[in-house]
């Protein structure tokens, strides 16, 4: 069931919403019989749709036998229960459904700890509709329910109870986090931050450029456990790759709050790696939906280089499936024009195909320059006794002046802005 409100400008058109709403379905596991939508100036408060369309959805479920009503929108627990009591079929909306995926998917102990969370977070407001059943005076107990309290205010208050143990645990995975980035910088390798809409192909590209086994599936979020892998640049460097949970549109709030310890790796990053499904018929609104979340996030103003990605299914087949290596790039006559045309309102475009190895090497020169961008200029005196901070400079920055003296060895060059902290007491002159 999707919904048009009028008055709210949206992205999106709500058909092709809808449809990622049923490509969410399968990917729960959900036949989907049919869909339908409806243009409102405003939602019913009592039933989100106006009251001729509960008459058609019960007309429908008569004649489809479903059992379940997929929303697009998120429905306040009084319209969820009004509308399960209308037409006696189980109401889930977008939210739930996204939250339902996540909590299929989540592998690692931090994962299933912020799904659990934001599944609470999401569902102590509509205790009252699953518990309206039990809402009687209980027996009091030690341990269990006070004299006169009813069986909602008890299970209000013990997932309340699991609400704060789940955030304190979570608490400590940030701390953990941080650590591991505290040694992370000292190792003094640069850190690029893999985002994009889920199904784009951030986990293929990870897998391509560092030999990685991340799962691979055609479905939404098929992974949400991030992974870094250290990628070699073209200039020899290392850097560490990081693929991030995907972002979808209406993302729930609650898994932006639940997922903060790992999208922190966002805005810890040098840079954004921004992967597009440039096949996709909702290219633009998926990538603007990107930009919208990183804004929310913290890291709207990071240097991004966007891969518009699965350019093998648009390219002339003649180029064939052979020698297609990490190092090839695409030819001009090669790209279409949708592509040239999308490149044009993103600086930093390149087109790749993360499956077939097209284009990699260039989009890691990419990297490389915009990397080398964040470079400061700097003149330092450093004593011959640190030849640590000496193999630094030459394996992260870059050296266009080195002399030797009797009070140390005056270098001259370019510094990662992450590192010049650590040059300070050995400055000459500042940096710029």
């Amino acid at each position: 069931m999707g919904v048009e409100l009028k008055r709210r400008r949206e992205l999106w058109r709500v058909e092709d919403s809808l449809e990622e709403l049923a490509q969410l379905a399968r990917t729960a596991r959900i036949e989907v019989v049919g869909n339908t939508i409806q243009r409102l100036d405003a939602p019913n408060p009592a039933t989100f749709v106006r009251s001729g369309k509960v008459e058609e959805l019960r007309a429908w479920q008569r004649e489809l036998d479903y059992d379940v009503l997929l929303f697009d929108d998120e429905l306040r627990p009084r319209q969820q229960r009004n509308l399960e009591e209308e037409l006696d079929v189980k109401v889930v909306d977008r939210t739930a459904l996204i939250l339902d995926i996540f909590a299929d998917h989540a592998r690692t102990k931090d994962g299933r700890l912020q799904v659990e969370l934001a599944q609470y977070q999401y569902r102590l407001p509509r205790l009252t509709r699953m518990w309206t059943h039990l809402s009687r005076q209980g027996v009091g107990g030690v341990g269990l329910r006070g004299p006169g309290e009813t069986q909602l205010e008890s299970d209000k208050r013990e997932i309340g109870r699991r609400i704060s143990q789940l955030k304190r645990q979570l608490e400590e995975i940030r701390t953990h986090r941080r650590q591991y980035r505290r040694r992370r910088e000292k190792a003094a390798i640069p850190v690029v931050a893999i985002v994009g809409y889920t199904n784009a192909g951030k986990s293929t590209l990870l897998n391509s450029l560092s030999g990685a086994e991340v799962l691979v599936e055609d479905k939404l979020f098929a992974t949400l456990d991030p992974t870094t892998r250290r990628v070699t640049l073209p200039g020899g460097s290392p850097a560490l790759f990081t693929d991030t949970v995907g972002f979808i549109h209406k993302l729930p709030t609650q898994l932006v709050a639940a997922f903060r310890a790992t999208l922190e790796e966002i805005n810890e990053a040098e840079m954004l790696l921004h992967i597009v499904d440039i096949t996709h018929d909702a290219v633009r609104e998926q990538a603007a939906t990107v930009e919208r979340v990183l804004r929310d996030l913290g890291a709207g103003d990071k240097p991004v280089v966007t891969a518009l990605n699965k350019i093998d299914l648009l390219i002339d087949t003649r180029r064939g499936e052979t020698g297609e290596g990490a190092g090839e790039s695409l030819a001009e006559s090669d790209v279409v024009g949708q592509v040239r045309e999308f490149m044009v309102g993103y600086p930093n475009c390149v087109a790749i195909s993360a499956e077939k190895r097209i284009g990699l090497g260039e989009l890691l020169e990419r990297v490389e320059q915009v990397l080398d961008k964040g470079l400061r200029s700097f003149s330092i005196l450093l004593p011959y006794s640190n030849d640590g901070l000496l193999n630094l400079i030459h394996e992260e920055g870059i050296v266009e002046r080195q002399e030797y003296g009797e009070q140390g060895i005056r270098i001259e060059g370019r510094l990662p802005e992450r590192l010049v902290h650590r040059f300070e007491p050995y400055l000459v002159g500042g940096t710029s």
